[in-house]
């Protein structure tokens, strides 16, 4: 369907905090293209960390399909997509749908328009662990994607060589960075402007002046039980260091928060906390000495910041950083994670080696190369 004007209609389609992150830049740079009808779609498979990210980012979604339950299991989460997701394409009739990574939302919304073959392109797509279940059950989505995908964005050149190995079409993709350093650069810029943007994580870092900081993130499902237990043992082991402490906004998932306060309470040099919007998630990050995370964004994030990334996993999907001597691979293991940690602390030279290493995931302007793509495509 085209709009008045003659403007091809995109639905740009979410679902999570980390996918709205991301995708903000790209709206905004295909809005000025104005070759294009944007609109907004959210499934809210995340309601409450999603909204954070819209309101700070401006982001107004067109339609908000609310599918987040309390408790829902990923099939029925997924029925639920595919569902709604379906009707809101009979509604709109779009040329394109743009989505994004690898989250039950950009799977499902791509079955969906294939099946109603409507061509979908995939921003951070070629990302690949080689392993189906790590991440899980991320690594699966990202394969159907890139199956029923035509337009194929890839952060790195080796994601697009992990894309031709699967005998994706080479003019299908296009190499243009993580439009999460377009995010990053962005709202570090903008906290320059605006400081009071950060006055959640502001007392916490004045209460931890003078210390080395860690700052720490962990979700991911494969590591639910003793794989949190592990982390939370590291962070309290190297948070009994005089010179140390660590902030750890928490996932609201109670297979996280709840094994996180059972064993990190009371430790006085921890704090943990609620879940940080993106400025103040940035706050902390450029205030912070050593990242501690099994998040993907993070691992794209901290070369920008020139901070040492521990990725608390024993496979990633992004072998560039690590290739790169930026982040390392320290698993679930609370002995490998504090010993990592420490050497870091306590050998500068080792410190500086991976806080000066070169930033593989992009310069700024993944939105605009994508953008400029999309629109001599649909020219």
């Amino acid at each position: 369907m085209a709009d008045t004007a003659g403007r091809s209609r995109i639905l740009v389609v979410f679902g999570t905090r980390p996918e709205a992150i991301k995708m903000f830049s790209v709206v905004k740079a295909l809005r000025a293209t104005d070759r294009f009808d944007v609109r907004v779609v959210v499934t809210a498979q995340h309601r409450e960390m999603l909204d954070q990210v819209l309101a700070i980012a401006g982001v107004t979604p067109h339609i908000d399909l609310n599918l987040m339950a309390p408790g829902q299991s990923l099939d029925a989460l997924s029925a639920q997509v595919l569902t709604k997701f379906t009707e809101t394409l009979n509604s709109e009739r779009p040329h394109r749908v743009i989505v994004h990574g690898d989250t039950l939302t950009t799977m499902m919304v791509t079955i969906a328009c294939y099946y109603q073959r409507v061509p979908v392109a995939h921003v951070e797509a070629g990302l690949r662990s080689g392993y189906i279940y790590a991440p899980w059950p991320e690594e699966g989505h990202r394969k159907v994607v890139t199956a029923l995908a035509d337009m194929h964005f890839a952060p790195t050149n080796a994601a697009a060589e992990a894309l031709r190995a699967e005998n994706v079409p080479s003019e299908t993709i296009h190499v243009v960075g993580n439009t999460v350093i377009d995010a990053l650069l962005a709202t570090r810029a903008r906290l320059q402007q605006e400081p009071g943007l950060c006055a959640q994580i502001a007392p916490i870092l004045e209460r931890f002046r003078g210390k080395r900081l860690i700052a720490v993130t962990a979700h991911r499902r494969e590591s639910f039980g003793n794989g949190m237990r592990e982390i939370a043992e590291a962070v309290k082991d190297l948070s009994r260091r005089d010179d140390v402490a660590s902030v750890f906004p928490l996932h609201p998932n109670p297979e996280v928060s709840g094994t996180m306060r059972t064993i990190l309470d009371g430790q006085v040099n921890v704090a943990l906390i609620r879940a940080l919007d993106y400025p103040n998630f940035v706050a902390m990050m450029e205030a912070s000495d050593i990242l501690l995370t099994d998040s993907g964004g993070v691992q794209e994030e901290a070369p920008s910041l020139g901070k040492p990334v521990l990725v608390m996993r024993d496979t990633t999907e992004r072998p560039e950083g690590i290739a790169a001597g930026t982040a390392k691979l320290v698993g679930t293991d609370r002995q490998r994670i504090a010993a990592e940690a420490a050497r870091l602390l306590d050998d500068p030279e080792a410190y500086r080696a991976m806080a000066t290493a070169h930033n593989p995931y992009g310069d700024g302007t993944s939105s605009e190369k994508i953008a400029e793509i999309m629109a001599a495509a649909h020219s």
